[in-house]
């Protein structure tokens, strides 16, 4: 089954509102990931962090699962499939990524950093952490910005099943 060309014009425009929602999400932890790590002021960095992990928690599950449920649905009820193109697989891997990063590390990451914050003399633990977190984010952005690209251009064309 297939939709028609309105509700997949709807379905496609939810799932670009979430998958903005999640980039905006990783541009945001970004920007706290750098403060908390460039500040001398340990309630800052706190702040920093317990902010990303709200966000960990709301809004960058809710974008993840979001896209991801979209994207199947766009998948499954359009003529591209889960499995046609190389470029679906490729989006497909990419979301496997984003969902590990999304809902099980940077909520993790954020609450081990702002454990950390609140104790003193750890300032290579912290610093490990800190790395995990702008690592992770790094990865997300990237992520995302090529699964933007792969919508967009579409390449490698379609998979060749062949019948044995």
């Amino acid at each position: 089954m297939q939709l028609s060309i309105t509700p997949k014009r709807w379905l496609l425009i939810v799932h670009i509102i979430f998958a903005a929602i999640m980039l905006g999400n990783m541009v945001t932890f970004l920007i706290l990931s750098i403060t908390a790590a460039a500040t001398e002021n340990p309630g800052v960095a706190e702040a920093c962090y317990q902010a990303m992990n709200v966000l960990s928690g709301t809004s960058v599950v809710a974008s993840t699962i979001g896209a991801t449920v979209t994207g199947i649905f766009l998948s499954v009820f359009t003529k591209w499939g889960l499995f046609n193109y190389y470029w679906i697989i490729a989006k497909e891997g990419l979301t496997l990524l984003a969902i590990g990063l999304n809902l099980w590390a940077m909520h993790a990451w954020t609450l081990e950093a702002i454990s950390l914050t609140s104790t003193t003399d750890n300032s290579l633990d912290i610093f490990v952490i800190q790395s995990k977190l702008f690592i992770g984010i790094i990865i997300q952005i990237l992520s995302l910005v090529i699964m933007y690209v792969i919508s967009v251009f579409k390449p490698w064309g379609k998979r060749v099943v062949r019948s044995v």
